[in-house]
């Protein structure tokens, strides 16, 4: 993917989640190497609390309305679930409460949605739900024949 080119093949998809992995890999391992330091209630509330704020409502509208949502659910699950929040809520917590290994709950749930189940943040054009778009079912067969044509029936990386 590129700024011009904004989609991901399988291959480079894997190898995204596969980087996430890793990163889950390094604080799995930092959670079990502190685990008598950290305070369980923290860490609860801390990988709890993106879901509770961005995934719960938008997928209880999302039942209940079949499927047409509101934005402000895309937007407060892009919201809960980005790095970036996520840094400054973890930043907030070690400026008001403490720096604490409970903190591995933020990165865990980042990294662990993104390498185990493979979610990214949510287009405003998609299911709330992961489904897959008629429209990009129909770019995925596309660019598979010209990727194949181009060089001679090789597989699309």
């Amino acid at each position: 993917m590129d700024h011009h080119n904004l989609f991901e093949t399988p291959v480079t998809y894997r190898l995204i989640r596969l980087e996430y992995l890793a990163a889950l890999t390094i604080c799995v391992g930092l959670l079990v190497a502190h685990w008598t330091q950290i305070r369980w209630w923290a860490f609860a509330f801390l990988f709890l609390y993106i879901d509770l704020i961005g995934y719960l409502p938008g997928a209880v509208a999302h039942r209940r309305q079949y499927g047409r949502i509101a934005r402000r659910f895309y937007v407060l699950y892009n919201v809960a679930h980005s790095a970036l929040s996520g840094l400054f809520v973890a930043a907030a917590w070690a400026w008001f409460v403490e720096p604490e290994w409970a903190l591995l709950a933020i990165p865990i749930h980042l990294c662990g949605d993104r390498a185990i189940f493979g979610n990214f943040l949510k287009p405003f054009g998609l299911s709330f739900e992961p489904a897959l778009h008629p429209d990009f079912a129909a770019f995925k067969t596309s660019y598979a024949q010209s990727v194949a044509h181009e060089r001679g029936g090789a597989d699309a990386a």
